[in-house]
């Protein structure tokens, strides 16, 4: 069984600051799948909230993504952009 790491993350924007985040985002994808040990890395919407899904090897791996230079000012403006904190789910599959 696959013992990776599976996230499904939910941004949840404010109006106003909507295209911003989006954006910084979409700007760390290709960093964030050059990453060793992450194995998926998809953005989706629903027109007013973001979503991650993601694959890491091991909680290592995504600890280590959290610490990276393109990352950690993302996490800064959420703290004016968002309306709430980031929702995380860790997963882990089944089958």
């Amino acid at each position: 069984m696959n013992k990776h790491l599976f996230i499904i993350a939910k941004i949840s924007p404010k109006a106003e600051f909507i295209t911003q985040a989006k954006q910084a985002i979409l700007s760390i994808v290709a960093h964030t799948l050059e990453e060793e040990g992450c194995l998926q890395f998809a953005v989706h919407e629903d027109g007013e909230r973001l979503f991650l899904y993601e694959e890491w090897r091991s909680q290592e791996d995504l600890d280590k993504h959290y610490a990276m230079p393109y990352i950690t000012p993302i996490f800064e403006a959420y703290k004016e952009w968002l309306i709430g904190p980031v929702e995380v789910n860790k997963l882990q599959k089944l089958v």
